[in-house]
């Protein structure tokens, strides 16, 4: 077991109808408040608005961009993607940026990936949106390209959707960036976890998910020979709202528009839902906590809701 580590997953876009310039100093003063206390900071692959409840100008943040400047200006926190779509960039390019990036961070890069799935994102961008068994084709191949690039000189790999002949990557990442993949798609994307994955993720849902989507991750490892407690566990908190009163934390929970599963609650509350997936065996929390560009809640997890759980762990 590793120590109970914690990242704050980043909105992506303004959810008070702020401007650009404004939600970036939004996201500053947060980092400026809570970066003692967490590992990392994690970052959407989204290009636009998808959302309903989204409008069509919002400002959106594109994510390896974003990546590398908060790696930059925080450089006491690991960054990584929660996860980049591989359908967005060419392999063996995504392959050199992560290593390139790994580089200028001193190995700080957490390289998520998983297979897409914004049907109109895709098509506004021009982007081919295949089904989602050549998604997931095309996602394995990219981690086939992506570990050779990074571990072979010169990497060549033809498969059926990319290719790539004598590619170098120089200098070859070191260490290796763990590969994180998302989602938990029973045939073939825990599949994928089980063959080429150093971490899993799945954003949301419920503890009794978590371990059901685990009970299927172990009959895949055991299938390709893989050992299951090789594979970091982690899982995505997509909406807590905090508080120190139940009350104060459903008013908070009622304004947002994230509404995946909300964790609600005072702090004892909250660890109390989160402690069961830390039970399965998850060892890295991705939060979001849903009143920013307040910090009031997410300083509060960090004071009282942590170190229960780190306490607990």
């Amino acid at each position: 077991m590793h120590d109970l580590r914690f990242g704050w997953h980043i909105p992506s876009f303004p959810v008070d109808g702020s401007d650009g310039a404004t939600f970036v100093a939004q996201i500053h003063h947060t980092l400026r408040t809570i970066h003692p206390y967490f590992n990392s900071i994690w970052v959407d692959d989204h290009l636009m608005p998808w959302a309903k409840w989204q409008s069509n100008d919002t400002p959106y943040l594109e994510c390896v961009t974003t990546m590398t400047y908060l790696a930059a200006m925080y450089p006491t926190l690991d960054i990584g993607a929660s996860v980049l779509c591989q359908s967005y960039r060419n392999p063996a390019l995504l392959a050199k940026m992560a290593a390139n990036l790994q580089l200028l961070t001193g190995g700080r890069l957490l390289f998520g990936i998983g297979a897409g799935w914004a049907e109109e994102e895709y098509h506004a961008y021009d982007y081919a949106f295949p089904g989602a068994a050549t998604r997931l084709a095309q996602l394995e191949e990219t981690l086939q390209i992506v570990r050779r690039m990074w571990t072979e000189s010169p990497a060549s790999f033809d498969g059926g959707h990319y290719r790539i002949e004598n590619a170098y990557c120089e200098p070859r990442p070191y260490p290796v960036p763990p590969v994180m993949i998302g989602g938990g798609g029973e045939r073939r994307t825990l599949r994928l976890v089980a063959q080429y994955a150093d971490w899993w993720n799945i954003p949301g849902g419920t503890a009794a998910n978590y371990a059901h989507k685990l009970d299927v991750l172990r009959k895949h490892c055991a299938d390709v020979g893989r050992d299951h407690d090789s594979i970091l566990k982690t899982w995505s908190a997509e909406a807590i709202a905090v508080a120190p009163t139940e009350t104060e934390a459903r008013r908070i929970a009622d304004a947002s528009p994230y509404d995946n599963n909300p964790i609600i609650g005072t702090p004892e509350q909250v660890a109390d839902q989160l402690q069961p997936f830390l039970d399965l065996g998850v060892e890295y929390l991705i939060v979001r906590v849903v009143d920013f560009p307040d910090t009031a809640g997410i300083e509060l997890f960090a004071r009282d809701v942590m170190p229960r759980l780190k306490g607990a762990s």
